[in-house]
């Protein structure tokens, strides 16, 4: 068993020489933007990193556009180009703090790197990503994946989109779905007695062998989820995702609360937790049956920890994966790599920037996603993107002008 995924794996002689940060956009059009909450998504973004080193070899990440594209080009090129110039990577950890910088749009950035320097690293050993992480136990780069959405459905004009979209993407392959509470319940007058019908109707629109997931978004009260609690229970819902806010007093208590409430429904959630060291009060005290860190906000090397220590309590790790190609292709590499993978996430709003980055998509077929066994993450960079997707400055949502009042 190594201890950590390099241990015992011989180092190359590299050199960092240069970092670039491209910023990528794609402008939605309109019939393809999507609602949650009280605002409208209008475009999405991308945060390409590439290093490079003097054999050569490129490696490629993607921070979290979450924390902000501008911000995060502008913390690596000041501080992690600087930093990372003349060094080996094959001292990643060393190289990425992943607890250093607690701002989270500073560490989401080394969460980018961290990712590219693992591609270098494969690359220079000839050998996939998630063959390298899997250090004591046997990958399989074969991922079973989920539908990510609900975001198409609105309270204000025709709810039963939701039952349509489960039964798409069923119809496509997927084997489990996971979605979210829509448009801002107070206009709409929702309530979680109105809502339970909308679940009953899914579940039989998609019959009891489909998986099927509540995204709370921690919009929820904890009145509410304990409400709702026995209607995912007798729906046989896989699990229940960030159901309150976490970052309040009395967060995890609420959290255990809830997954007491539920003795077969699972409680996951920390999507945008940065270390093992956010995870592991929540691990221990079992506020969480399910761990979802997120390579492009903890990077690899932090993930395959959390993953690790989540493991050795006997829990699974399901990472989010909400963006674009270049964060399924690091969080994919973590799945296929640890033993306590479950499925992983994979977003089906419309969105260019997950297939045409590129030159080979990576594709999911039947509900599955097999990764190439190839060095480094097996994908090569399609050409002159930055010409094909101009950045767009800006907030990717904006007030949503539909909402009644």
């Amino acid at each position: 068993m190594r201890v950590h995924p390099l241990e015992n794996i011989a180092r190359e002689n590299l050199k960092i020489t240069d970092v670039k940060v491209t910023l990528l956009s794609y402008e939605l059009p309109r019939e393809k933007q999507w609602v949650t909450g009280t605002f409208v998504v209008w475009k999405t973004d991308a945060i390409l990193v590439e290093v490079f080193t003097d054999k050569g070899i490129v490696g490629i990440g993607e921070p979290s556009p979450y924390g902000g594209p501008e911000v995060v080009k502008k913390f690596i090129e000041d501080h992690v180009r600087p930093r990372l110039i003349g060094k080996n990577p094959f001292d990643v950890e060393r190289l990425t703090p992943s607890w250093g910088d607690s701002t989270f749009r500073y560490q989401v950035a080394w969460a980018g790197v961290d990712a590219a320097l693992w591609d270098i690293i494969g690359k220079a050993k000839g050998m996939p990503v998630w063959r390298l992480l899997a250090t004591d136990n046997t990958p399989e780069p074969r991922i079973r994946m989920y539908a990510s959405g609900g975001v198409e459905y609105a309270w204000y004009r025709r709810p039963e989109d939701l039952i349509d979209e489960a039964i798409r993407h069923k119809e496509s392959g997927y084997t489990a779905f996971k979605f979210r509470i829509g448009t801002e319940w107070k206009n709409s007058q929702m309530t979680i007695r109105k809502y339970i019908p909308y679940l009953e109707k899914m579940r039989k629109a998609v019959g009891p062998d489909f998986d099927l997931i509540q995204e709370a978004n921690m919009r929820w009260t904890l009145e509410q989820c304990l409400e709702i609690c026995p209607a995912l229970e007798e729906l046989k819902f896989l699990w229940f995702e960030e159901p309150i806010n976490r970052r309040g007093e009395g967060a995890i208590e609420g959290y255990i609360k809830i997954s007491q409430a539920l003795p077969i429904v699972r409680v996951s959630g920390g999507e945008t937790m940065m270390s093992r060291f956010d995870f592991k009060q929540w691990i221990d005290r079992d506020a969480y049956d399910i761990v979802q860190p997120d390579a492009n906000t903890t990077g690899l090397t932090e993930g395959w920890n959390i993953a690790r220590m989540a493991h050795a309590q006997g829990k699974p790790c399901c990472p989010h994966n909400w963006h674009g190609g270049l964060t399924t292709m690091a969080n994919a590499a973590l799945v296929a790599a640890i033993p306590n993978r479950l499925m992983l996430e994979l977003n089906q709003t419309f969105n260019p920037l997950k297939e045409e980055v590129f030159k080979e998509p990576l594709v999911v077929k039947n509900g599955y996603l097999t990764l190439p066994d190839k060095p480094g993450f097996g994908v090569e960079l399609a050409d002159r993107l930055a010409n094909k997707f101009p950045y767009i400055p800006g907030a990717y949502s904006r007030p949503n002008p539909e909402l009644p009042g």
